[in-house]
């Protein structure tokens, strides 16, 4: 991949030099706007140009920390001498990548307890990203424990999240807290506690749920103002009216192995004694397609499950757009009940688009993910009032059903950027639709030359 220059937009340099200029900083902004580039450039002035840090950890959602940062510090040119190590895999990967050299390492956020475990004292990262600051909003849970035993050896900590709050401001206390070490919502969460909120729902003396008192929310973001950028980032920010973010996906050892396997030899064995044939160029880049989902369809017509990857990286999606709605757009049958169960799991209501009462309950607000074909709701359908968030689980090789799936939502009406979310197998069919799509090749040649370049690529590696 060509690296490229790197110019940011006046908020992403505002964000930058913030987290310059703020040791201890929440950049609480919305998914697709760039925190990953900001955040990098700042470590890269931090490290090079000021010599204000010298090794940084990185923790991430997995499938985040499995491609997205080293994804992105390749894409920027101004980045290219940041070495990035992803502490991942078995105890002694990581422990391997734990020894090398680098500027930056990126580790899984279930792994934050072993990693603190394993240094102890010894601490050595003196700046940590905090990738999704939403998943230490549990102060019982053992990865807020776990990093708020080394903070005092943290000098300088930036908390990354579109979604602060998303259960309520309740949640906002064990961020804060890492930040400021409890200096301004209290050192404890029974303080914060009794300090804005009043009991809500009990039994007895139990109380189950809280409400925020009179004016609390206001007293709250004004604590906290000075150390987070902002809560909600549309407020003063100039947006682009629809925003594209790519979200690699890396599939696992064995479905990589399936997917390379499938690629060369049209072949693919789902079972002991059962293999799905792909006899054109046409049939196999839809099988490779439906692989890069997650399942093919066997001879017989039935779905067979191969991994998790892409349900894994979706389920993280969706938990980082918090209480955010978002329209699913999908290619294969077998993909429903999957996406269902992700989205169920988060506790969210899920619909599956079958007509014109689930777009007035989508408009309504009563559903939070709306699945869809983009054949199905390519045109004449008005969702602009339900939501701005587009998650595309499945590409179509369609230029004009991607487009009108995406006016679905970007159209007349809509008061909030549209951000359009692709996930994406590294190195799959997945970046070949995308290449179509751009117009950076024909839509009716790009799946040929594609798979011509790899069938090329593979005979000269077997020779």
């Amino acid at each position: 991949m060509q690296a490229k220059a790197f110019t940011p937009h006046e908020y992403q340099r505002y964000c930058i030099q913030r987290i310059i200029n703020t040791p201890y900083i929440g950049l609480f902004l919305s998914m697709g706007l760039g925190k990953t580039v900001i955040t990098l450039s700042a470590i890269e002035e931090l490290r090079y140009k000021r010599w204000a840090v010298s090794r940084v950890l990185i923790i991430a959602p997995k499938k985040v920390a499995e491609a997205t940062w080293c994804n992105e510090n390749a894409k920027w040119s101004h980045l290219q001498h940041l070495r990035l190590v992803e502490v991942l895999g078995s105890e002694r990967q990581r422990l391997d990548a734990l020894a090398q050299k680098a500027d930056i390492y990126v580790i899984n956020r279930d792994n934050v307890a072993w990693l603190v475990k394993q240094f102890g004292v010894r601490w050595p990262f003196d700046m940590v990203v905090l990738d999704e600051s939403s998943s230490f909003k549990n102060p019982r849970a053992q990865r807020f424990k776990a990093l708020k035993a080394v903070r005092p050896k943290i000098k300088r900590l930036v908390e990354l999240t579109g979604t602060p709050a998303p259960h309520g401001l309740m949640d906002l206390w064990a961020q804060v807290y890492l930040l400021d070490g409890g200096q301004r919502l209290g050192r404890t969460l029974t303080t914060y506690r009794d300090l804005y909120f009043l009991p809500d729902k009990r039994n007895g003396y139990q109380v189950w749920t809280y409400k925020l008192k009179r004016d609390a929310d206001k007293a709250i973001y004004q604590q906290i103002e000075d150390i987070c950028i902002s809560m909600k980032a549309e407020d003063y920010l100039t947006l682009p009216d629809r925003i594209t973010d790519i979200i690699p996906v890396k599939l696992d050892a064995k479905a990589q192995a399936q997917y390379e396997f499938l690629e060369q030899e049209m072949l693919l064995q789902v079972s002991e004694d059962e293999f799905v044939r792909a006899g054109t160029a046409g049939v196999l880049t839809g099988k490779l397609l439906q692989l890069c989902n997650g399942a093919v369809y066997d001879e017989s017509g039935k779905p067979r499950l191969l991994h998790d990857c892409k349900i894994e990286a979706f389920s993280e999606t969706l938990e980082q757009l918090g209480d955010e709605h978002a329209l699913v757009l999908y290619q294969f049958q077998h993909d429903i009940p999957r996406l269902v169960e992700a989205a169920e799991k988060l506790h969210k209501t899920v619909k599956v688009y079958d007509g014109p009462q689930d777009q007035t309950d989508w408009n309504d607000g009563k559903i939070d993910v709306l699945l869809a074909h983009p054949a199905s709701c390519g045109y004449g359908l008005n969702l602009q009032q339900g939501g701005h968030h587009i998650i595309w689980f499945g590409l179509t090789w369609n230029l004009e059903q991607f487009q009108q799936a995406n006016a679905r939502l970007h159209r007349q009406g809509q008061q909030c950027p549209v951000m359009v979310h692709i996930l994406a197998v590294q190195g799959g069919v997945d970046e070949d639709v995308i290449k179509s799509l751009s117009g950076k090749e024909r839509v009716q040649d790009a799946l040929l030359t594609a798979l011509k370049a790899k069938w090329t690529k593979a005979r000269e590696a077997r020779q």
